[in-house]
């Protein structure tokens, strides 16, 4: 196969699939080493986003998605049913938040750090498909642990949770400063 003609294979691939798809599924498909698969998708990549086409390729923790540019929305929903927008309650951000900074983490440490139960806002985020189960805890119960997903790093244009945001170190020496002032008043009755 030529380049070119790789690059077509990946395109049909990443086209079909409709989801992300691994690195390494792409260059066996392909028959290549995944460095030299890499460089494939980084120059389809590159030729999407600085051309006029209506698609581009995104990476998620090195898999790959074909996706609509999102320029284009408005002309889509001419065309298809407006998809309902999923909108988050400040609880439910709050979880998602706790989730993605303390990943993998169990129902009882996000209620642990929230201070109320939390149920709602993780069964509405497991069905948006932002969150969901990343394996069990080695401990009694063997609770539930749960992590981000791909749809989270899609619906946040990042490609990975190293990308989030980072508090600066002072304003979370702040923060704690006031938790434990908080926890040390009494209150008398």
């Amino acid at each position: 196969m030529t380049r070119s003609e790789k690059e077509a294979a990946i395109e049909a691939i990443l086209f079909t699939m409709g989801e992300s798809v691994e690195l390494e599924t792409l260059a066996a498909a392909i028959d290549e080493d995944k460095k030299t698969t890499k460089e494939i998708l980084d120059g389809l990549i590159e030729k999407t986003e600085y051309t006029d086409r209506g698609v581009t390729i995104i990476e998620l923790e090195g898999a790959y998605q074909m996706c609509t540019k999102g320029d284009y929305y408005e002309t889509l929903i001419k065309v298809c049913k407006v998809p309902k927008k999923n909108t988050l309650s400040e609880s439910m951000l709050e979880t998602l938040s706790i989730v993605a900074y303390k990943q993998p983490v169990t129902r009882l440490d996000i209620e642990k750090i929230r201070g109320v139960n939390s149920d709602y806002s993780v069964n509405k985020l497991i069905e948006y498909g932002l969150i969901g189960e990343v394996g069990r805890m080695d401990a009694p119960g063997k609770p539930i642990l749960f992590g981000t997903t791909e749809q989270f790093l899609r619906s946040f244009g990042v490609s990975s949770i190293e990308e989030l945001p980072q508090m600066p170190k002072d304003q979370v020496d702040d923060f704690r400063r006031e938790a434990e002032e908080e926890l040390s008043v009494t209150v008398d009755i």
